[in-house]
């Protein structure tokens, strides 16, 4: 009689459960969020952080996790940079102003913002400011100065400036604008002045021709033009004869002289006579000092938005 295969104890038992797996505590959002920063410092080898005062922390991890997370803000507040320049610049006629200005502009990045450019931006769009104003000029009047500080405020307060910061060329022009201003809070970093001998100036404007068709300026001593056609066509200023000039320069003076009174402890006065690349390494290394000493712009709201 064949016997039946009866299923072994061992088989048939089931499995007595054991403890469960260990599972590892989930990594806190700090720690990946220093996890992520140092990733990103790691990439960033060439980014120089100046950190509490130029203390620099440690990469390595952290065992603490208190002391992980404050590591994890403090980095992240690093990456900020310093706060947008703000520059004032100022040159009598003919001193080599906007030549620096697009200089200036294209190294830093800030937004070139000039008054007469904003009066006739204002006018052209037919503002009521604008309108206000093209009545004034109309009948040969200055326009008061509340309109244009006004124009140049609200120009100053729009995103690019604030984020970029601003160059304000050739403004204010007086006591009174530049008054008008500081009591707006509106305040440069730095108050850069341009300086060329009246002998300079006078012979730089005289010598000044304007091509009507490509708007191009020339200078019959320092850029003459390329050919007979374009020179046999250019123009000169009915203002640019020596007499005028003289005069333009002598109320520039009296206005500078005035201006430089509210701004005497941020400015810094450059040779305006030498080439224009020597003039801009003096400019740049002034604006680099200036950045230097600017507060490094951290947020703590930014920092807690990282690591929590």
């Amino acid at each position: 009689m064949a016997s039946l295969a009866l299923p072994s104890v061992t088989a048939t038992r089931a499995a007595k459960p054991g403890p469960p797996p260990a599972l590892s505590p989930p990594t806190p959002n700090s720690v990946r969020a220093v996890i992520f920063s140092q990733s990103l410092e790691t990439s960033r080898t060439a980014l120089r952080c100046r950190i509490n005062k130029g203390r620099q922390f440690s990469s390595r991890p952290l065992r603490n996790p208190s002391a992980v997370a404050e590591q994890s803000a403090t980095i992240v507040a690093a990456v900020k940079t310093e706060e947008p320049l703000k520059v004032m610049i100022s040159g009598a006629p003919a001193s080599g102003k906007g030549t620096q200005c697009e200089l200036i502009k294209k190294k830093y990045g800030l937004v070139h913002i000039a008054a007469g450019d904003l009066l006739r931006a204002e006018i052209a769009s037919g503002t009521e400011k604008g309108k206000l104003a093209k009545e004034y000029m109309e009948k040969g009047m200055l326009v008061p100065d509340e309109i244009v500080v006004m124009m140049v405020k609200e120009r100053l307060l729009q995103p690019d400036a604030q984020e970029n910061g601003w160059l304000l060329d050739g403004y204010p022009r007086s006591f009174s604008q530049a008054k008008a201003l500081e009591d707006l809070g509106i305040r440069p970093d730095i108050f850069i002045l341009l300086e060329v001998s009246e002998e300079d100036l006078v012979e730089r404007v005289v010598g000044r021709r304007l091509d009507p068709v490509t708007g191009k300026i020339y200078h019959l001593k320092y850029s003459p033009p390329e050919n007979e056609e374009i020179a046999a066509r250019l123009t000169q200023r009915f203002d640019d004869t020596e007499e005028k000039v003289k005069l333009r320069l002598q109320t520039h003076h009296q206005n500078v002289e005035a201006v430089l009174a509210t701004y005497e402890d941020i400015t810094v006065r450059i040779n305006g006579s030498v080439v224009k690349e020597d003039v801009f390494a003096e400019i740049d290394k002034a604006l680099s000092s200036v950045i230097e000493k600017k507060p490094t712009s951290s947020s703590a709201s930014m920092a807690a938005g990282v690591t929590h």
